[in-house]
This record gives C-alpha cells, structure tokens and sequence, in this order.
C-alpha cells in the first residue's frame, strides 16, 4: 500500500512539471503544485480523525476525490475548488463532535 501512495505522489509531481513542460504555463504549475501540497496537508491532518472509524474512511475517499480534482485540473484546466478542498468538511465535522461530545477519557 505503501508503494502505491508513493507512486501516486510521484506521478501526480512527474504530471505537473510534465504538463509545464507541454504548456509553458507557470501559473498552472504553481497553482498545481501547491494544491498537490494543499491536498498532501490534508491527508496528515486527516489522522486526527482516526478515532472515529467512519469519518475517518470519509475523510480518506474525499482525500481520493480531491487527488482526481488536482488530475482533473492538470489534464483540463478545470479547477473544482470544491471538489480538491473537501476533506477540510469531514475535519470540520470531527472537531465539532469532539467540542459537543468531548473525548470523553474523563468520567464524571
């Protein structure tokens, strides 16, 4: 599993400066490649979650669908800010029910 997340990362770095290559377009790049750090940040901060199982398998499809996002944005030019950015939503989810709930080590 290890190995393909590594292939994964250097084929999305290889797709972008591979993609500059063809276009000459700087803007895009950096735009790509600080989404593609943008993303990388959000799949650390993602084990924050990993006490509660099933937002944790949410956040990790949405990191998923996030990565198809950048590649969407790499090969179209289409940039789905909505569709990169939405792991921030199960993060976001995770820290209110830890405000509401608590974490619940100490008994009353």
């Amino acid at each position: 599993m290890k190995a393909v997340i590594i292939l994964a990362i250097l084929a999305t770095i290889a797709g972008i400066f591979l993609q500059y290559k063809r276009n000459k377009d700087l803007k895009k790049t950096f735009i790509a490649l600080a989404t593609f750090g943008g993303i990388v940040s959000l799949a650390v901060m993602g084990n924050l979650t990993r006490p509660v199982v099933p937002i944790y398998i949410a956040h990790m499809i949405l990191v998923i669908v996030a990565w198809g996002g950048l590649w969407m944005y790499v090969l179209r030019s289409r940039y789905y800010w909505w569709v990169i950015f939405s792991p921030v939503l199960t993060i976001v989810l995770f820290l209110i029910l830890d405000y509401f709930i608590g974490s619940s080590d100490h008994i009353l």
